[in-house]
């Protein structure tokens, strides 16, 4: 018998760093995603030990300015890439700039400097991810998908998925029911 999970990352992301925190006896406020205020300063010790448990789970703190300027635009994206479709913000550059009270242009030529990528290159990856996972998880059409992405088309999520995956959506499809069915 296999179990298939269905997840959210966001809120998995949340949980697992909370429940660090809240083992360490750290007081803080959750403030977004990945995000937290600290009530008091921590020792050393429980940084490098915080720093230890989460790394187990990929999760790192970011102590460089520009890095987390970055982190900061990536977890703004990547909530973005998950909201529902009647809550889809269309401009992102001012959404970015108002979040993050700092002009766009600088916060494109940071993240640019940081990552060697653009912020529309960040946000089409994070919006295939999404496809993906929704292709996978949720029984919804390509219809559905494109527009609960705010695609302008099947053909546009379609043309955008092949160029960063190499495989067309049904392709991509039809392999993950393909390895389903083997195991």
């Amino acid at each position: 018998m296999d179990l298939v999970f269905k997840y959210d990352l966001n809120e998995t992301c949340k949980v697992l760093i909370q429940e660090k925190l809240d083992g360490l006896d750290i007081i803080y406020t959750y403030t977004g995603l990945g995000e937290v205020k600290l009530s008091c300063k921590i020792s050393d010790q429980k940084r490098e030990e915080l720093k230890t448990q989460l790394g187990k789970y990929g999760i790192g703190i970011v102590d460089n300015k520009k890095e987390l300027l970055v982190q900061k635009i990536k977890n703004i994206l990547t909530q973005m890439a998950y909201l529902d479709e009647e809550d889809i913000i269309n401009k992102t550059s001012i959404h970015l700039t108002e979040k993050l009270n700092l002009s766009y242009g600088y916060l494109s030529n940071i993240f640019t400097e940081i990552t060697m990528s653009t912020i529309a290159n960040y946000i089409i990856l994070q919006k295939i991810e999404r496809a993906k996972t929704l292709l996978t998880k949720e029984a919804l059409t390509l219809t559905e998908i494109a527009h609960k992405l705010n695609y302008s088309s099947v053909a546009h999520l379609s043309n955008q998925f092949k160029k960063k995956t190499g495989l067309t959506p049904t392709a991509f499809q039809r392999i993950i029911e393909k390895r389903k069915d083997n195991n």
